[in-house]
């Protein structure tokens, strides 16, 4: 008696926990109860997953539970790594929170999209809880390690004053590999893409602290080659691009120096060594015009339908072709209105409209492709690097130190859709000093 007595008493000081009542799986986008969570074996003995293949610790929906509600294997190990129900995939437990918020990053090859994804995490760490009274940080360390590993090889680099390569700073985005996880449907192998999760949280001093629990999401990044959007790339048994349908805002990022009519127009001028450009020419708004054609195909979306989610055109390498422009706003683009601080609404905007005339100038299809598909499209200059790269004369290649990057603008693109997405975590601000 006195040991169910301590049970009750030991149970009584377990914190509850509010959990959705639908989880949507990250890497195959199944919904299911909380309650049909799998769980991972912990005992050494407990190898083999039916669907993950033999090297991969075993799934199991559990009878037996801790005090504390985690469940036990078969061979009595606590177990606290949760798992999709269909596709077996790891699940952060943060996800039976929150509410996911998924957003798609595409751009040809070259583009600088690997760059412009590792600065701007590297720059919502700092700048979210400073700026925003809004925690983010890692849900799945394992699932961000790449992320991570590139943060570190450009900012915490310890060789940061010697000239290094881009090449060996970051590498390219893998068609296959460690960004991508592969699952057995009885004889069906199916790939799928690796998001990287964050969680955002707003803390105190935020206007919606009170209720952070309907306001905290768990992002959910997911980045492609820009190989994965030509024809038959998307396929049953590789769906790398079917989270464009579920994705709440879409990065497309175009690099101008890629495109002959701008180079022929800056022959005279410099835009940076040829390393920087890659030699390479290419028609991006074809990349554009398949993620839209995807889109429509997989969301039902009527070819004369207008998508109504954010898109914003992330214009990227500013630092290579900025003096080629009218001064740009100086400052970043968020400002506080008495105790809320939020985004400059009409900033952004303007230096959109400002862009939206130099696309138009150069690259006219590109404009075309975005606006006939999308509804609300935004332009924005960004430069990852911040400081324009060098040509080493050793090697010839382009390459920059560590220690000089400063980049530019790379949180405007996803800050701003948030502040569409959900203005309860990102304001919108306005200059007649209200905010939406």
């Amino acid at each position: 008696m006195s040991i169910l007595l301590d049970e009750e008493r030991a149970s009584s000081t377990v914190p509850s926990i509010k959990l959705l009542s639908q989880v949507t799986c990250p890497h195959c986008w199944e919904r299911f109860p909380p309650d049909q969570v799998l769980w991972i074996t912990e005992h050494v003995d407990l190898l083999g997953d039916a669907q993950l293949g033999p090297e991969q610790q075993q799934r199991f929906l559990p009878s037996r539970f801790t005090i504390e509600g985690d469940a036990i294997d078969s061979k009595g190990m606590t177990c606290r790594s949760l798992a999709c129900p269909r596709c077996h995939l790891p699940v952060p437990r943060s996800m039976l929170e929150m509410e996911p918020l998924f957003l798609s990053i595409l751009g040809g090859p070259a583009s600088g999209k690997s760059y412009f994804l590792t600065s701007m995490t590297w720059q919502l760490r700092k700048l979210l809880p400073l700026e925003f009274s809004v925690a983010f940080t890692d849900a799945d360390p394992a699932a961000n390690r790449v992320l991570n590993e590139c943060e570190e090889s450009l900012f915490l680099n310890p060789r940061e004053s010697e000239m290094t390569p881009l090449g060996n700073l970051i590498r390219k985005t893998e068609l296959q590999g460690e960004l991508y996880d592969t699952v057995g449907y009885g004889q069906q192998r199916v790939s799928y893409p690796r998001p990287f999760l964050f969680t955002m949280q707003p803390q105190a001093g935020h206007m919606s602290a009170h209720k952070a629990e309907a306001t905290s999401r768990m992002l959910c990044l997911y980045d492609n080659a820009g190989e994965h959007f030509q024809p038959g790339q998307d396929t049953t048994s590789s769906p790398v691009t079917r989270h464009l349908a579920h994705s709440r805002a879409i990065l497309f990022l175009f690099d101008l120096t890629q495109d002959k009519r701008f180079r022929a127009v800056c022959r005279s001028k410099d835009i940076g060594p040829a390393g920087t450009r890659d030699n390479r020419l290419s028609r991006q708004e074809t990349l554009l015009n398949e993620a839209a054609a995807r889109i429509r195909r997989l969301s039902g979306l009527s070819h004369h339908a207008r998508y109504d989610r954010p898109v914003v055109v992330v214009l990227s390498k500013f630092d290579e072709w900025s003096h080629l422009c009218a001064p740009v706003a100086s400052g970043e683009p968020w400002k506080k209105t008495g105790a809320v601080k939020g985004i400059d609404v009409e900033l952004v905007e303007q230096e959109s409209q400002r862009l939206r005339q130099v696309l138009s100038q150069y690259c006219p299809e590109t404009v075309a492709a975005a606006e006939t598909f999308a509804s609300n499209v935004t332009y924005i200059a960004v430069s990852s690097l911040g400081k324009r790269t060098h040509t080493d004369p050793k090697t010839g290649l382009a390459s920059i130190r560590p220690s000089e990057i400063q980049p530019h603008w790379v949180t405007v693109p996803l800050l701003y859709s948030l502040s569409k997405i959900l203005p309860g975590l990102i304001p919108r601000l306005k200059r007649r000093n209200t905010h939406t």
